[in-house]
């Protein structure tokens, strides 16, 4: 049996993100909107009060066993689900502040997904952020040119990142470098790295387009030395074809968590205009009512309603993939097509909302251009567009990264 609705547990993780979204976020938008790289102080609170709701949803054996009871025999609807719900609410509010918030970074999922048991002890609740990105290296991850070198008891680490979601403000990194650059993305493995380690720098923060309460930031290695046992996964480096897939696989297994996640963003800023779009337009007289056929609707109604079906149709899609990941079936292929689904929409939505409302809609009186703004990137981070539609081509042909480039 399908049930597309929401379980009642995460339809109550909705409405109070919903609601912190809208009392504790959206009042604070603009401020730190215009103050880029400003801690965001009062989303400490947010923080405190989410992680509230987690222990209590939690608490009582008794209720955390009813709940156990009441999922159906075979079925999970656990983190994974409870992750994308709650950021359909939260990036409702303000997916800058968001992303600014303390706590879990991006690197957090990659040391949940690969971490020994010692690792995610010691660094889980700690505030990783991801580095990924180089100066030369952008989408193609196999091309990473940062290294990383045995050395006794250590390993050492040169190189540049950039683009680096919550780099200032975190306290973990978790670093990709290459053991050795010839043998290709076999080579590749990501690394812990603590903040204040010898050698570890960040030498600027961007000037972005949106999300400007989430710092951004340049980080270099140079000579960083940390311990042996801070490789996230196996220091083994395979040189047949099938065991180089498998170690990079291993690395990229970070993405099949955190793409569903970051279209959920999408999912909430699309929602977010759509929203006040139809508060703005209905104060014109135009109401969206879904009783009468296309063929009966203006032009602005009928864009209405193509917008509220593709954004339906993106939210089923992050919603399957997160239900696949609960339920540890491989999702790669789902994660990266809601993740392409999402970011286009939520980019098209938001764009073609600053149009319907015109001057309303360009104006900073209202927060539907922040929107706009803010939802490029997320089209972007996480691996583009082409290579979210690339990597599903790839599952559907059957074919290997060789032989579909």
């Amino acid at each position: 049996m399908i049930n597309l609705e929401l379980g009642k547990k995460h339809q109550e993780t909705f409405e109070q993100t919903m609601m912190l979204a809208e009392h504790m976020m959206r009042p604070f938008s603009r401020k730190y909107d215009k103050e880029e790289h400003t801690y965001p102080k009062e989303m400490e609170q947010v923080v405190e009060l989410i992680s509230a709701g987690r222990s209590e949803a939690m608490g009582g054996g008794g209720k955390k066993d009813e709940k156990k009871k009441a999922e159906p025999e075979g079925v999970v609807n656990g983190g994974n689900m409870g992750a994308v719900v709650g950021l359909f609410g939260l990036c409702w509010g303000d997916v800058g502040l968001f992303l600014g918030m303390p706590g879990s970074g991006l690197g957090n999922a990659a040391i949940n997904a690969v971490g020994t048991p010692e690792q995610r002890k010691k660094y889980g609740s700690s505030y990783a952020a991801m580095c990924i990105t180089e100066p030369g290296t952008g989408s193609d991850s196999a091309n990473i040119s940062t290294t990383a070198v045995a050395d006794g008891d250590e390993w050492v680490l040169n190189g540049e990142k950039i683009y680096v979601t919550d780099g200032d403000r975190c306290d973990t990194l978790v670093v990709w470098a290459t053991l050795d650059k010839s043998l290709g993305k076999a080579a590749i493995k990501s690394f812990i790295v603590e903040k204040g380690t010898p050698g570890c720098e960040v030498t600027r923060l961007e000037h972005k387009l949106g999300i400007r309460a989430s710092d951004t930031a340049a980080i270099s290695f140079s000579d960083c030395r940390i311990p042996k046992e801070n490789i996230l996964g196996s220091a083994e480096v395979a040189t047949d074809a099938e065991g180089r897939k498998k170690a990079f696989g291993g690395v990229m297994q970070t993405f099949d968590n955190t793409r569903p996640p970051v279209a959920a963003m999408a999912i909430g800023t699309a929602r977010a205009a759509l929203d006040m779009t139809q508060d703005i337009l209905k104060e014109e007289g135009i109401q969206l009512k879904f009783d009468r056929k296309p063929i009966n609707l203006s032009a602005i109604e009928a864009e209405l309603v193509r917008m509220e079906s593709e954004w339906s149709a993106a939210r089923l899609m992050v919603l399957k993939a997160a239900w696949m990941a609960d339920n540890k079936q491989p999702n790669s292929m789902e994660a990266s097509m809601c993740k392409a689904k999402a970011g286009r929409v939520g980019n098209d939505i938001t764009l073609r909302c600053v149009a319907l409302c015109q001057s309303l809609g360009y104006s900073e009186n209202h927060l539907l251009e922040k929107f706009a703004r803010d939802s490029k990137i997320l089209d972007i981070f996480e691996g583009t567009q082409q290579i979210q539609q690339l990597i599903v081509a790839r599952r559907v042909l059957e074919k290997s990264s060789s032989e579909l480039k």
